[in-house]
């Protein structure tokens, strides 16, 4: 019998705002095995003609990606695009200075957007403004966007690529605030280079929408001062801005892990405020969102890699192995990008596949779900509509670093168009369930469909190769709704999809 209870209060005329899809995104770089033997890898039994592996493709569909950020990251700070069209057998291998690897240039732009039309997905493009500029970004757009009659555009066609890849979503750079990105910049530095390209892309190609690089993190000594100065120089050319943070128990202390997603909170509220008092300071009429198009739990891989062989091709990198914990941290990542759907409008949970992601795979052998990909699936899946603003009472702790962590966390997300309405909702306290009563009267005739429950009584538990499904969710019972209100169990330490309809 749970001690400890919550309350959450709906109503439909209470808004956060509504859920863009890419919300949902997710991030292939060309780093470790997330390209070859990962998406990539002519010889696999599932591989189709283009040297694609099914299984990745439909794990990958399973998961309703709309947007997937290529090909960087670090990497793209480095990259010559035009190494990764034409024939196969003419491309350049070239030294990878970002992760200390060959790459081999098997797969570029326009394998990549094959690759994203199988995966029913959309390519957010990222240009190289650390080594190159201005002139290699235009020209990128043109071959990608412009339909025939100029050099480029001609060339892609002679690339067997007749009609163009209309791809939308464009980043300027890659964590250019810091000192380990090749060509790191100063922030007057970069919020010139940015402003200048961003004005010819659009030029191109006015359709598309640009991404500026904000900080990688809180912990960057020139937060949020950076966002500061790109912005006075890029405002009115640019869409969005850009948002980076991962989180690791180095330290083995769940109730201070699990309590991560505030730092997201209050990374993303700062950010807001910035873009909002430069949009005051120019007098401007344009609002700015964000793009989180970096995050994750990153750091069960730290050690291992400092032991990789370098100059090897797609040695592996950057492989955590997930468990339980991650998938809450995980879970409350996602809560949180819901609590700000009016202004979180993109995200990229980094990555996709093999390198820090939800999905692993053999070389030659099997793929599988980690722990991580379940709230990720849940979210993706039956978190398309407005996201309310719930009236929350929980019980709190203290941790290490935070100070009235609620023990539940929730977010709750309305589809009218389905007639669904669904919660979300993670439980942090380590000892004990707690009893959740939801106000849904705002929401008459609606009944629970269904109730997710994802636990394991081992905190540390993983889904490998040899067990590939140690940790998946369970169907829960005994979730009701009687005169209005919706009454439910939530286990210690659990993710949890409560379901309803009309």
């Amino acid at each position: 019998m749970a001690t400890k209870s919550a309350e959450i209060k709906l109503t439909p005329d209470y808004v956060v705002g509504e859920v863009d899809p890419r919300l949902y995104g997710s991030f292939i770089e060309h780093l470790g095995r997330a390209v070859y033997g990962g998406i990539y890898e002519p010889d696999h039994p599932t591989a189709d003609n283009d040297g694609f592996r099914q299984d990745v493709i439909d794990l990958v569909k399973e998961l309703q990606v709309p947007i997937v950020r290529y090909p960087g990251g670090n990497f793209v700070s480095g990259y010559n695009w035009e190494d990764g069209v034409g024939p196969k057998e003419e491309r350049k291998k070239r030294l990878e200075l970002a992760w200390r690897t060959i790459e081999p240039n098997y797969v570029g732009v326009n394998e990549f957007a094959d690759w994203a039309k199988k995966a029913n997905t959309e390519v957010m493009m990222a240009v190289n403004l650390g080594t190159r500029g201005i002139d290699a970004a235009r020209n990128l757009v043109e071959y990608c966007n412009h339909p025939s009659g100029t050099y480029w555009s001609d060339l892609r066609a002679s690339h067997g690529y007749q009609q163009p890849h209309a791809i939308k979503t464009w980043c300027l750079g890659n964590e250019m605030d810091g000192p380990w990105q090749i060509g790191h910049k100063t922030a007057e530095e970069y919020g010139r280079i940015a402003l200048e390209t961003a004005k010819v892309m659009k030029w191109v190609d006015p359709s598309i929408e640009l991404v500026l690089a904000g900080s990688s993190g809180t912990q960057m000594p020139t937060f949020p001062e950076w966002e500061a100065t790109v912005l006075n120089h890029a405002y009115e050319y640019v869409d969005y801005i850009s948002l980076h943070r991962y989180y690791g128990n180095h330290d083995n202390d769940t109730a201070n892990f699990l309590a991560s997603a505030m730092d997201m909170e209050e990374f993303i509220n700062s950010v807001v405020s910035t873009c909002d008092y430069m949009k005051a300071k120019k007098r401007s009429k344009k609002t700015i969102n964000l793009s989180f198009d970096e995050w994750n739990v990153w750091f069960h891989s730290n050690e291992a890699d400092k032991q990789i062989e370098p100059w090897t091709v797609a040695p592996p990198q950057l492989e955590d192995t997930y468990t339980m914990e991650d998938a809450l941290v995980v879970g409350t990542m996602l809560i949180t990008l819901l609590r700000h759907a009016d202004r979180v409008k993109m995200a990229s949970l980094a990555q996709l596949v093999n390198v820090i992601a939800p999905i692993m795979t053999e070389n030659g052998g099997k793929a599988w779900r980690q722990t991580i990909f379940y709230p990720f699936l849940h979210v993706s899946n039956f978190g398309r509509g407005v996201v309310l603003n719930p009236a929350i009472t929980s019980p709190a702790y203290d941790s290490k670093d935070f100070s009235d962590v609620p023990i539940l966390d929730a977010a709750a997300v309305f589809n009218q168009r389905a007639d669904e309405l669904t919660i979300f909702a993670v439980n942090r306290d380590m000892e004990e369930s707690i009893s959740l009563a939801i106000d849904v009267r705002g929401f008459e005739g609606y009944q629970v469909v269904e109730h997710i429950v994802y636990t394991d009584e081992d905190i540390k538990a993983r889904n490998t190769a040899d067990n590939p499904e140690r940790v998946v969710p369970q169907q829960g019972s005994g979730t009701v709704v009687e005169d209005g209100l919706a009454t439910s169990v939530l286990p210690k330490l659990s993710w949890n999809v409560i379901r309803l309809k009309k």
